[in-house]
């Protein structure tokens, strides 16, 4: 293995890195991690079905629903019936839960600021254009087969 990291650990590290100390700073906030990055993909993504959000967050449907629970005792999500199939729940923030938002807001932006100590506007900027590429790269190869691992079952 080479002494140098990867590109793929080093971003993986950084995130890992930034959730935890984004986890350290909420504490205050009586959720767990799974909670609140629940919130925070919900309030993106309002109306979305409990499936569509499960895949998001890249959980299983039932590990949602016991999340989902939790939120809604506290108040801070609610559920409602899709108009055209009963099968379906939407799901909604509540008004309560956006106090909370708002605080999750400023420890994420302390959170960012901390990591991104020493580093200039312009090259905040740089990042954030050449990581939007990659992102935008990914998500297109993503959408076809690798090459290689196509298996012919004909």
């Amino acid at each position: 293995m080479s002494a140098h990291p990867t590109l793929g650990f080093v971003l993986h590290d950084v995130a890992r890195l930034l959730r935890k100390r984004f986890e350290q700073r909420a504490k205050c906030l009586g959720l767990t991690r799974s909670q609140w990055q629940t919130l925070a993909y919900l309030a993106n993504n309002e109306g979305i079905h409990q499936g569509g959000l499960a895949e998001i967050l890249e959980v299983e449907p039932i590990t949602l629903v016991r999340i989902l629970d939790r939120l809604a005792e506290r108040g801070l999500v609610e559920r409602r019936q899709h108009p055209a199939d009963r099968r379906v729940w939407l799901l909604y923030m509540r008004d309560e839960a956006l106090p909370l938002l708002a605080q999750m807001r400023v420890i994420g932006e302390a959170t960012r600021g901390e990591a991104l100590d020493g580093v200039c506007a312009e090259q905040r900027e740089q990042l954030f254009q050449i990581l939007s590429l990659m992102r935008t790269n990914l998500v297109q190869a993503c959408r076809t087969p690798a090459a290689g691992n196509e298996q012919n079952h004909g």
